[in-house]
């Protein structure tokens, strides 16, 4: 009789395509292979994550890098915006608060000199000398919570960097502004990426865990959806007139469709090995998975024919049928 295959196994090869793509796969022969207890504690944390998301669809987190000065009269208008003008508390990377217009100007002169020299106007073109960053919770979500998880967000992310930060609380969605100068006080400079943001969403979902806030940062392919979010810049142009093109609203090209069905078959294995091969709790999970495809929004928008998401042409189709096979 044939061994049946390991559910640990399964659990990390998957999901970690699901929930870590950035991981390199090095290709060595042998490959390398967890121990007994690295590969328990790994599978564990990847079966978190995958109830945190199809079973208890736990709320995800937003962070977004919305614009950024490139002269410090520009930055010193977001300072003055994030902080409705001196009213609202700010702080800064050594944890000091500050209230009040001539706080601001304190600041603002602080990072004028504190570095290379930032000029009042900068000349079209120009390097970025701060980046303006925002992270959101759904509303009902506590903001103070969402504070300290962001100041330890800020202090793991941005170290050696100066930055500001303040809380937004009287809106429907917590969120705090950060204004984090581009300049490190190495000179290292900073450039968000994607990959980068995807790693912040990461960082910010575990520190709002650590405040026993429940918390995720699912990719959008791994969740199915497939929207388009305009830049700040699109969005300000909309307002004032100045947009002349349009984009789709969501991802469809080919790339974005082979990625949300390799996130599908992914989900598929994932299902299939807890239905086949799990106890009692596995295939109820299987079973929430299932679920959760299904939901999908790239299911529910797919072609007529029942079961066959959206995918790239080189791509088959997967079923989404996960029960056991008889």
């Amino acid at each position: 009789m044939a061994k049946p295959p390991n559910i640990d196994g399964i659990l990390i090869t998957w999901g970690d395509r699901l929930f870590y793509p950035g991981n390199r796969v090095v290709k060595v022969s042998p490959p390398p292979k967890l121990s007994g207890d690295a590969a328990r504690t790994r599978a564990a944390v990847i079966r978190k994550r995958i109830e945190a998301t199809v079973v208890r669809r736990a709320p995800q987190v937003m962070v977004k890098v919305t614009g950024g000065g490139r002269g410090m009269k520009a930055i010193a208008a977001h300072f003055r915006y994030i902080s409705k003008n001196g009213r609202l508390e700010i702080e800064d990377q050594r944890g000091e608060t500050m209230q009040g217009k001539d706080s601001l100007h304190d600041v603002a002169d602080e990072w004028r000199f504190g570095g290379s020299l930032i000029p009042d106007d900068a000349e079209p073109g120009h390097r970025r000398e701060a980046f303006n960053v925002m992270l959101s919770m759904p509303r009902g979500t506590d903001p103070l919570s969402v504070q300290r998880a962001a100041r330890e967000f800020a202090q793991a992310e941005l170290v050696d960097h100066k930055y500001v930060m303040v809380l937004h609380d009287h809106q429907a969605n917590p969120h705090v502004h950060i204004s984090v100068r581009a300049e490190s006080r190495y000179g290292k400079r900073l450039n968000p990426r994607k990959a980068d943001l995807q790693r912040w969403r990461e960082t910010f979902a575990e520190k709002l865990r650590g405040h026993g806030i429940e918390a995720e940062a699912t990719r959008q392919a791994t969740r199915g959806r497939m929207q388009n979010y305009d830049p700040l810049w699109r969005l300000k142009a909309r307002e004032d007139g100045r947009l002349r093109t349009t984009r789709p609203g969501s991802k469809s090209n080919a790339a974005a469709r082979a990625t949300r069905a390799q996130a599908v078959q992914a989900w598929m294995h994932v299902g299939r090995a807890l239905a086949m091969y799990g106890d009692a709790e596995d295939r109820k999970l299987a079973g929430a998975i299932a679920t959760f495809v299904r939901e999908m929004p790239i299911i529910q928008a797919a072609a007529p024919q029942k079961g066959a998401p959206e995918v790239a042409p080189q791509h088959q189709p997967v079923p989404i049928d996960i029960g056991p096979h008889r």
